[in-house]
Parts: structure tokens; sequence; C-alpha cells
């Protein structure tokens, strides 16, 4: 697989755990949109792993599922990408049906990157809410990532 699909999704990862932390931190200070947002994120993508190897999801796009259960599922998901992408190779074209049941047909590595744009505009969405709530987000830019998490050693403020 491409490096740049392995990073990208270990930034995906970073991200949505990070999000997760702080929807956990915050407790019931959360509003519901916040939860069913991170619920949603979690469950889309056990259903793009799902269509890649052509099986049904054991989520909904949609999840109802408790805080707990989705941190549960939400660290489940690294290991699980990388089993999928390793016996899927990122030009194999997967045909799947959406959730209006229209068919379609995509490369792994369209779906791999579409799964890291969904969760980065759900995690604005989190981010917003939060916001509006009182509450400092967690900073999730590629950027932070890259430079902070990703390679911390290797970059350095210019002075």
């Amino acid at each position: 697989m491409p490096i740049s699909l392995v990073r990208e999704l270990a930034y995906d990862h970073w991200a949505n755990r990070s999000t997760f932390e702080k929807v956990v931190a915050l407790g019931a200070a959360v509003p519901d949109a916040v939860r069913r947002w991170m619920n949603h994120i979690v469950g889309t993508e056990y259903t793009w792993l799902a269509r890649i190897v052509g099986r049904k999801s054991v989520l909904s796009v949609w999840p109802e599922i408790e805080l707990e259960a989705c941190g549960t599922r939400l660290a489940d998901l690294p290991a699980k990408w990388t089993k999928t992408l390793a016996e899927h190779p990122p030009v194999k074209l997967v045909t799947y049906k959406n959730t209006k049941g229209e068919s379609f047909e995509n490369s792994v590595e369209d779906i791999v990157l579409h799964v890291v744009h969904h969760g980065a505009y759900h995690r604005g969405q989190i981010a917003a809410a939060l916001r509006a709530a009182g509450h400092e987000p967690p900073y999730t830019d590629f950027i932070h990532y890259a430079r902070s998490i990703e390679k911390p050693a290797a970059v350095k403020p210019v002075s």
C-alpha cells in the first residue's frame, strides 16, 4: 500500500482518538450531536471496511451505541484497516451499494481517502459544537499531527 495512505489513516486514527478523548473528558457536558457525530465517524469506517471485503457491516452508518462501545470500536479500527489493506490493494475496485441502495464502484484508495476526509468533516462539526457549548476542542489539524505527533524530533520552530 502506498505510504501516503498509511500516513493518512494514521492521522485519521490519531485525530479520531484525540476527539474521542475530549468527548470522554467532558462527560455529561458534551452536546448530544457531538456523541452522534462521533458514533457516525466510527459507524461509517466500519461500513467502508465491510464494503471493501464484501460483507455486511456490524454497525450502521449512524449507530446508536454507548460511549464506551464507541471507544472500543474506535480502538479496534487501526488493526482492522491494517488487515484489510494488507489483503486488498489500493487499485482494487470495490462494488457496493450505498445506504439508498444505489450501486457504485470505487478503488480502495478512493475509499480510504473518502474515510479520512469524511472524518475530518465531522470532526470539524464536533469542534464547532464544542466551541458553541463553551469548550475548547482538541487540535486535530493534519499539520499539527505531522510536526508534533508523527515526527516531533524532526521539526523545529524557526526563530
